[in-house]
């Protein structure tokens, strides 16, 4: 855990004072970094939680799971926000450092497929998202699905994706690639950007966390093998029917003590539960919100 001598607030530019409130003690910063998927949610975390204990800032950044679980490994942050479970090398060089990484479930998230609200198709097999982004797939235009998408005059599929920093794209390569992607999508730095370049694209499909659907995409439901056709909500992304689902992780560097286990107490309380509920995903257990 890091003291502070330049306060910051939720990764806001720091201000120029030494020591925090009028008792004159040393604020305590909690460095939380990772996942792209979460930092919305952390960041609400952090600004709430200000208001609990002013003796502490939490300072957020995001840069993908990938990019969070590295600064855990160079003992540059105390928790690490990641979409996907940190891999077995991961966890080892952590490890060669003297430190045991502990994982957190803080969320549960419905991985979203998004297409154009113009896109006639209302839903997807796992075996058709394979064969749209996996290396070696047959479908490259909308109408070997059989539909042909307004605006879309090319009837090309144009696959959007994230960088392989991210654990958004991690776990889609697991969960529905199995295997290396085709080469040629255009790969979006954030989630944001993913919904973005979707909504305004009629040829467009992409992927990413439900908490950034907006208006401008649709989300299909998906089927897994002969089973129901599910849509990606809180609720199916809770009980485990939505096929995509998956934990949404907080790492630290050994047993969390101190501010860093407060912390992170409170984001598993109903209260911050509740916060990561509002914004769009579901709770890690079951909670009561007002």
């Amino acid at each position: 855990m890091h003291k502070l001598v330049v306060f910051a607030l939720a990764a806001l530019a720091p201000l120029a004072c030494s020591r925090g409130g009028q008792s004159g003690t040393e604020r305590t910063v909690i460095q939380n970094k990772g996942s792209d998927t979460l930092v919305n949610v952390a960041q609400a975390w952090a600004e709430a939680y200000a208001v609990i204990d002013g003796n502490v800032a939490v300072a957020v950044t995001g840069g993908g799971s990938g990019t969070g679980i590295s600064a855990m490994i160079n003992g540059t942050v105390d928790i690490a926000n990641a979409s996907r479970r940190m891999k077995a090398e991961e966890i080892a060089a952590v490890k060669s450092n003297g430190i045991n990484p502990v994982e957190f479930v803080v969320g549960i998230d419905a991985l979203a497929v998004f297409v154009h609200p113009d896109n006639p198709l209302s839903e997807f097999s796992i075996e058709s998202l394979r064969q749209i982004y996996g290396e070696g797939g047959t479908f490259e235009t909308w109408s070997q699905l059989g539909v042909t998408v307004p605006g879309c005059a090319s009837d090309e599929i144009v696959r959007v994706s994230r960088q392989n920093n991210s654990g958004t794209y991690a776990y889609f390569r697991k969960a529905i690639v199995d295997g290396d992607f085709k080469l040629g999508s255009r790969d979006m730095h954030g989630s944001k950007d993913v919904v973005d370049l979707v909504g305004s694209t009629p040829c467009a499909i992409g992927y990413s966390g439900l908490a950034y659907a907006t208006d401008r995409v649709k989300m299909p439901c998906i089927k897994k093998g002969d089973g129901a056709c599910i849509a990606p909500s809180r609720t199916t992304a809770s009980d485990g029917s939505y096929p995509i689902a998956r934990p949404l992780l907080m790492y630290t560097r050994g047993k969390p003590q101190g501010a860093v286990k407060a912390y992170l107490d409170w984001i598993l309380s109903d209260q911050g539960q509740c916060i990561i509920r509002d914004k769009g995903y579901a709770p890690a257990s079951p909670v009561s919100c007002a």
